[in-house]
């Protein structure tokens, strides 16, 4: 039977790639975005010439009143294009991100980010648990920098370091559906996450190769497949798990 994927942030960079590594799996997908409805267009569009079904809803995962609407609009997603009322797999990932010194953090900058990255991945998985299939399997997006302290990152970090912590009692807490939840947390990426940081800079993807094991900072493509391989039937004695995809940096 065909699983169904729920990535948030699946327009782009990370998220884009996790879609395309699943879908080649032969999983339906349903990415979801804020504001790049072409950039999404263009990864369904892929994913169906895959032979998959796919869609793209609008989603903005700092909005945690915005839910209830976004979850009646996927239950009707489910049932008219995938002739069903659950999901598989939910991939956290959607996320910005956002250099600012500890001295510099204002009120507005700290309550974005933990919106983001901590409160709405916590309430939207709240409000989707009752939509996933029993033996389904739930992936939340942390970020290297829980690990080793990247200055400007305090509040992002921080954020991350909560869901680290929540996915161990989601873990706990839906293990006896047979739902199993981790943590893949990345290192550096050349995307354009915030505002392409070590895309464009050479100065920074240099620093960040010369101290990573393998020698380089990291691909989009690195990700998705190791979603892909947590999403599988081999990877279901993982559970509650940090797992980092980093290249070996700062070990």
């Amino acid at each position: 039977m065909t699983k169904i994927a729920l990535i948030t942030g699946g327009s782009r960079g990370l998220g884009k790639d996790m879609a395309l590594r699943l879908a080649q799996t032969k999983c339906d997908i349903i990415i979801t975005y804020q504001s790049k409805l072409e950039e999404a267009n263009n990864v369904v569009s892929q994913i169906r010439e895959m032979g998959q079904r796919a869609t793209a809803l609008k989603l903005d995962v700092g909005e945690v009143k915005s839910f209830d609407d976004f979850v009646s609009k996927l239950e009707a997603v489910l049932l008219q294009e995938f002739e069903t009322d659950k999901l598989d797999f939910l991939i956290n990932n959607a996320g910005i991100g956002a250099t600012i010194p500890i001295a510099q953090v204002t009120e507005e900058d700290f309550d974005q980010l933990v919106n983001i990255h901590f409160k709405g991945v916590y309430f939207l998985t709240q409000k989707l648990l009752p939509h996933m299939n029993d033996g389904g399997r739930i992936i939340n997006i942390s970020s290297g920098t829980t690990r080793f302290a990247n200055p400007g990152y305090s509040v992002y970090a921080s954020a991350k370091s909560a869901i680290e912590t929540f996915t161990r009692y989601l873990a706990s807490e839906v293990g006896a559906r047979g739902i199993t939840a981790n943590v893949l947390a990345p290192g550096a990426i050349e995307t354009d996450f915030n505002n392409a940081t070590v895309r464009s800079n050479p100065q920074i993807k240099g620093m960040i190769a010369s101290n990573t094991a393998l020698g380089r900072v990291g691909q989009a493509e690195d990700i998705g497949g190791i979603v892909a391989f947590l999403c599988s039937r081999d990877a279901g004695w993982i559970n509650g798990q940090r797992i980092e995809a980093s290249g070996g940096v700062f070990l």
